[in-house]
């Protein structure tokens, strides 16, 4: 996908088949989707890489969307709030899609099982291609055991049919590649629907759920193979339901949300929203946490109308706001994943979530926890409720109020963080506060995050120092409207040059990153703009940033080469070091 533009206040201007099983096994992980090896004690985990974790919030960004008029972004006339709510909406539906940069969410790969029976003997390492074609055999073998049993009339018909679907469980969760391939050329599918029929005994339930859980962590089309078995599985989310059967059929549904917004399609029109979000409800529990992960996978687009109905059923708010609040950092970091989604699609969740005080639970969780899991989707959730309901947002984040200075400082915490994503989030949020008020740009200038930032500008990887300087940037101009370029903050400005940040602006027009080269321009026009005493060109100068523009003489980019060469014509012409 191409990067879009984004919305500043200042813009003025030799194993190759395991190779193939490998790959398949990574791409259903950034799918949001795993596999159960054993039926106890259901913990899920997201897996993040820190150079994934920028497509949900990383900046502004134009796109159609819930009541908001899709528009290119202008600089200058566009409402920095509702470019920054698109952003959001933008990278929240990359999440789970092909991308550069993504998000790695994945359930851990269980041991032991939801009903405490762990009876599998477990395959850490990687299968040679024998024992693949073994394990492939057994499973087919398995099915159609296990449609004798199911055919079976006489005396332990429910024992022998549970003995079978048990045998083709294990083979389902003994290797870290489940054979589905071959379960699925042998039949399992029907016969597993009919062992979900109503009436069956729990602990039948409970081993073909478990079953097409497992089949669900295939290749895509062997995760489209469970549509059959779709509306089983969530008429068992019912309260009529043990919570072991409801949980696993949650787990199912979220691995098949996981695919991508095609299931989830087909999975809201049949109605799995609701008992999802009913069951997410108590206090605790691994149901909890099983249906907030599902609900996660479940909501997050692209179509926005999923978050809006969710925040609406009754409970779900105080749910989250009591998770938020009390649970266990397992629990809180499905439901702040939750959130990530809900304030990233929908503007009626997002206005909702910040009435019910959650940027203060968010905040608390920032200063008292050191659990990355639960970090990176909370800082995320921070990022977007900032980003997508200003008039709310700053009416609450007052200059000189407890919550304000408290935002500041779990800011300041992530960006002094070893983990390069916690930074990047930290500065993205900055930059939306930075985009704000005079009140707001001054409270930022004068607290510690400013030191920080300007020691990232020019020693972090190249996708923190862009985040950075759109902080940096945006500290330098005050709130304008209408036409014409924006008013500098001069004592802002001067500040920042004065302590080195200029380097660092124009190593990014060096760079191919279009975006990051536009926005080094931008600073570099301040600067030769405003700088007292004439000081602009001749800091430009020493820094080589006359050679820095002139690349972009002939730049196949218009804006950028108009730009690059209007400000050399303007300020570095032909009268240029005359007087001296």
């Amino acid at each position: 996908m191409a990067e879009e533009g984004r919305s500043l206040s200042y813009l003025s201007v030799e194993y190759a088949p395991l190779l193939s099983v490998a790959m398949t096994l990574v791409a259903k992980i950034v799918a949001g989707i795993t596999f159960r090896h054993d039926l106890m004690d259901c913990i899920m985990i997201h897996v993040v890489d820190d150079l994934l974790l920028s497509e949900v919030g990383t900046a502004f960004a134009t796109m159609a969307d819930e009541g908001l008029a899709s528009h290119r972004r202008d600089p200058i006339k566009s409402s920095v709030g509702n470019v920054a709510a698109n952003r959001r909406r933008q990278r929240a539906v990359t999440v789970g899609k092909e991308r550069k940069e993504s998000l790695m969410r994945a359930k851990r790969l269980c041991r032991v099982g939801i009903s405490g029976d762990g009876d599998v003997s477990l395959d850490n390492e990687m299968m040679i291609d024998e024992e693949q074609s073994i394990l492939e055999a057994q499973t087919s073998s398995a099915v159609e055991g296990l449609k004798s049993a199911m055919a079976y009339q006489g005396k332990g018909a429910m024992q022998k049919r549970v003995g079978a679907l048990r045998d083709l469980r294990r083979l389902l969760s003994k290797s870290e590649f489940p054979p589905v391939e071959a379960a699925l050329k042998a039949g399992a599918i029907p016969i597993l629907v009919q062992c979900l029929s109503f009436g069956s005994p729990d602990e039948q339930l409970l081993e073909a759920a478990w079953c097409l859980t497992n089949i669900a962590a295939g290749k895509p089309e062997e995760t489209e193979a469970l549509l059959p078995a779709l509306p089983l599985l969530i008429a068992h989310l019912g309260e009529k339901s043990s919570l072991s059967v409801a949980e696993q059929c949650a787990w199912a549904i979220g691995n098949v949300a996981g695919e991508g917004g095609k299931l989830r399609s087909v999975l809201l029109s049949q109605g799995a929203l609701l008992p999802l979000a009913r069951m997410m409800l108590p206090n605790k529990g691994s149901t909890v946490k099983t249906a907030a992960w599902a609900l996660s996978n479940l909501i997050k687009g692209p179509d926005p109308e999923a978050a809006t109905e969710l925040i609406r059923v009754d409970g779900v708010l105080d749910a989250i706001v009591r998770h938020l609040k009390k649970a266990d950092d397992e629990l809180a970091t499905e439901v702040a994943w939750v959130i990530v989604y809900l304030s990233a699609l929908s503007n009626v969740a997002t206005s909702m979530l910040v009435k019910n005080d959650v940027l203060q639970l968010l905040v608390d969780r920032l200063a008292t926890s050191n659990s990355l899991q639960l970090l990176i989707p909370v800082l995320r959730s921070l990022g977007n409720l900032v980003a997508g309901d200003f008039q709310t947002i700053y009416a609450i984040l007052v200059p000189g109020h407890e919550i304000t200075d408290n935002v500041i400082k779990v800011l300041v915490k992530s960006l002094k963080s070893e983990h390069r994503v916690l930074k990047k989030e930290a500065a993205w949020v900055l930059s939306n506060i930075a985009a704000g008020s005079a009140e707001h740009k001054r409270l930022i200038n004068s607290s510690e995050a400013v030191p920080l930032l300007l020691r990232l500008l020019s020693t972090a990887p190249f996708d923190i120092r862009k985040e950075v300087a759109y902080v940096l940037g945006n500290l330098c101009v005050a709130p304008t409207e209408g036409d014409g370029k924006p008013n500098l903050i001069l004592e802002h400005l001067v500040s920042l040059v004065g302590r080195g940040c200029l380097p660092g602006f124009i190593d990014l027009v060096r760079s191919a990153d279009t975006e990051a080269a536009r926005l080094g321009l931008q600073f570099m026009e301040l600067v030769l703009r405003g700088m007292p005493n004439g000081e602009g060109p001749k800091l430009v100068e020493r820094e080589d940033g006359i050679d820095a523009m002139e690349r972009f003489q002939f730049h196949e980019n218009e804006d950028l080469r108009n730009m690059a060469n209007g400000l050399v014509d303007k300020y570095f012409g032909e009268d240029y070091g005359l007087d001296e």
